[in-house]
């Protein structure tokens, strides 16, 4: 089993996991068709069907063209809101794809319908995958935007944090160094959040992915995932698991990045006048 990262948008993940044997594929989250179809035809497969965490537009908003484009391709999600809807999945439902293997898992909060993603071949060496849409990201989570603390929780303890520790990580979005910004004002003494923080940067500098991390690191720097740690409940106030992460996501709601320090040259300019003319009433 062989996943493609591909950028998209402005910090949109979309993933094509290819079966080596047969080279067949799926994609997840297939926001922008003609970026993915020029992967698919690069690696020299055939997309047999789109797995759609969530029904927002930079999610799923290429279902239906790419439906057109490629006649009997089926398109599986768990909210009806999904465009081109094929298959409706249900909490672990279990799909195949040649030797892959897909269990679904309903992770509601961010939207009512999210359902996550767990890949793996059996007898194979290599760890297995999570897809993990906007419920969890490399050191953060989702905005709750139409659930509650409550169902994140369970999320978080009852699903996805169940599965294997070396389960590979691969989310929707590139948000990993303002989340561990976040985690580091949370966590100022956490050492594997200023090491993972800088890893992120520098990855960031050279333009390169910071998926997939894997639930064992998740555990280590996610403030999300460390809700019953002493830290937290200080930072928090709350000592509840649930109103911990309550208090944390609202937290992370208003965190702002820090202020880009101006230009040197533009504020000489300033005090200079040189601006003047253009900032003059007409």
């Amino acid at each position: 089993m062989k996943v493609k990262v591909i950028s998209v948008l402005e910090d949109n993940y979309m993933y094509l996991v290819i079966e080596e044997s047969t080279r067949d594929a799926v994609a997840v989250d297939a926001a922008v068709p003609k970026r993915l179809l020029e992967i698919v035809r690069k690696e020299d497969v055939v997309l047999r069907a789109i797995l759609t965490t969530h029904h927002h537009w930079d999610h799923a908003r290429g279902n239906e063209e790419l439906v057109r484009l490629c006649p009997g391709l089926r398109v599986y999600g768990a909210d009806e809101r999904i465009g081109a809807l094929t298959h409706k999945v249900t909490h672990d439902q279990e799909l195949t794809f040649g030797a892959i293997r897909v269990r679904c898992l309903f992770t509601p909060c961010h939207t009512s319908g999210h359902m996550c993603y767990f890949m793996w071949e059996d007898g194979s060496p290599d760890a297995p995958a999570l897809f993990s849409g906007d419920t969890l990201f490399v050191g953060g989570c989702g905005k709750f935007f139409e659930g509650t603390a409550e169902q994140m929780y369970t999320n978080f303890t009852q699903i996805l944090g169940a599965l294997p520790k070396e389960t590979k990580v691969f989310c929707g979005h590139e948000c990993t160094v303002r989340n561990l910004k976040f985690a580091l004002k949370v966590e100022p003494e956490n050492e594997i959040v200023k090491k993972k923080l800088t890893w992120a940067k520098q990855r960031d500098d050279e333009d390169l992915p910071t998926v997939p991390s894997t639930l064992q690191e998740e555990f280590l720097y996610n403030p999300f995932l460390r809700v019953t740690e002493e830290p937290l409940q200080k930072f928090t106030g709350k000592t509840d698991p649930v109103e911990v992460l309550r208090t944390l996501r609202a937290a992370k709601d208003n965190f702002k990045k820090p202020k880009e320090r101006p230009n040197p040259q533009a504020m000489l300019a300033f005090d200079w006048g040189l601006f003047s003319p253009f900032l003059e009433k007409k």
